[in-house]
Order: C-alpha cells, then structure tokens, then sequence
C-alpha cells in the first residue's frame, strides 16, 4: 500500500494555517478564500489545533456565538491527531474512519508539512485499485 508521501506528489505543498488569536469570523473568510474546509491553528510554529466546518457548525452557529467575537482558540480541535509521510493510506483511513475526523495534518521532524483529507485518501486508493486490476486483466489475458 502507498504511504502518505505519494499523496503529496500529486497535490499542492502549500499548508493553511492561522494563529489561534484570530477571529472564527476571520478564519471562515480565509476558508472561503482558498476554498478549503479546514484550517491547521500554528502558534509559534508548533501545531496547536484545527479549526474545521464541522467545528463551527457545532460549537458556532448551533451554539448561538459570534464568529466576529470568537477566538478561533475557543472552538478549534485542539492538540489533533497527526500522521507522518511514512505512515500507509490504510492506517490513514482506518484512523480517520474510527475517529470520524476528515482531515489529518502531516508531520516532519515536527514541523507541519501537509494536511491530507479524506477525499484525497479515496482518491489515491481509487488509483490503487485500477493499477491493481489492470495488473490482474493482464495476468489473466496473458
């Protein structure tokens, strides 16, 4: 099975991340700027937390609270689950499907280097099977 490092071969190195002091106000603009769903929260270049949709729909909007007047630090993921790039897609899906997280923020010698989210596992797994089955049509019509 491929490990995390195939992944970020074939996507953008570019990392998202805020500091935990901002507005959620601010945050969400950012997300909607880069049209992404998640966030990674660095304070002094260590990885604090992840601020994501799901994080504001829960802890935002049904809460009744102020995006304009929240702290990201107050409603993000704090201290979230982080891979490496040695670490296969399988264990990469399996954590995310048992934990019911979509994104996962990667880690080299302690420092962020990539978030991967559930659609880029599928999609790379997806790729692996249609290797595999090309691999076994021509074993069979050979």
């Amino acid at each position: 099975m491929k490990a995390v490092n195939a992944i970020l071969k074939q996507k953008s190195s570019h990392v998202f991340s805020v500091n935990s002091t901002i507005s959620v106000f601010d945050a969400l603009t950012e997300m909607m700027e880069k049209n992404i769903s998640a966030l990674l929260v660095v304070d002094d270049g260590r990885l604090t937390g992840i601020f994501t949709e799901r994080d504001y729909a829960r802890k935002i909007a049904l809460k009744g609270r102020s995006s304009k007047e929240t702290a990201i630090a107050d409603v993000m993921t704090k201290d979230p689950l982080t891979i490496t790039l040695n670490d296969d897609l399988d264990f990469c899906m399996n954590l995310m499907t048992d934990k019911h997280i979509r994104h996962l923020p990667v880690i080299d010698n302690g420092r962020v280097v990539a978030m991967i989210s559930i659609g880029d596992l599928v999609k790379a797994i997806i790729e692996t099977q249609k290797d595999t089955i090309k691999q076994l049509e021509g074993y069979i019509n050979s």
